[in-house]
């Protein structure tokens, strides 16, 4: 989809060392994650937060301050926003959250591969249209667990209405 036709209240511009990627959100398919998500970047609060698990052929998950994986904002926790329709495939920006189906804060990931086994299981709140080849030269983790030792950091997150 083009940038230009695109709700800029609902575009966010995902800023990473290499480069702009373009997320359309999806406020009818998971409002509350959406309403969130809004609010942190809008306070800044993703700004120079690492990816601190990226599996090679899976996905880059970011979001949590700490950057250790159990951290979150200090807003509520977001209940599932689960559809059957939605698929998680290519570029699929998705919310990470604890065995706990409502533990959604913020944390997210954003598909390498399509992965079926999510379908249903987690909250998908957008997609990637443009800058896909920047989220693939975010550096991956070793070992199954995908941890990094140095991640790349978000630079920036602005909703396109924003953005000057």
């Amino acid at each position: 989809m083009s940038e230009s036709k695109l709700d800029p209240e609902n575009t966010l511009y995902l800023d990473l060392k290499n480069g702009r990627v373009v997320i359309e959100l999806f406020p009818k398919l998971a409002p509350l994650h959406v309403d969130q998500i809004k609010t942190l970047v809008r306070r800044g609060f993703y700004d120079g937060t690492p990816f601190h698990r990226v599996i090679e052929g899976f996905m880059a998950q970011g979001g949590d301050p700490t950057g250790t994986g159990t951290g979150g904002s200090d807003l509520d926790n977001i209940r599932a926003e689960f559809s059957n329709d939605a698929k998680f495939t290519r570029g699929t920006c998705g919310m990470a959250r604890s065995a706990h189906p409502n533990s959604a804060n913020s944390q997210f990931f954003i598909m390498f591969e399509p992965a079926p086994h999510l379908n249903g299981q987690y909250t998908i709140w957008g997609q990637v249209v443009e800058g896909m080849d920047f989220v693939d030269a975010i550096k991956r983790g070793s070992g199954g667990s995908g941890t990094v030792n140095d991640p790349d950091k978000i630079v920036k997150v602005q909703v396109a209405a924003d953005a000057g």
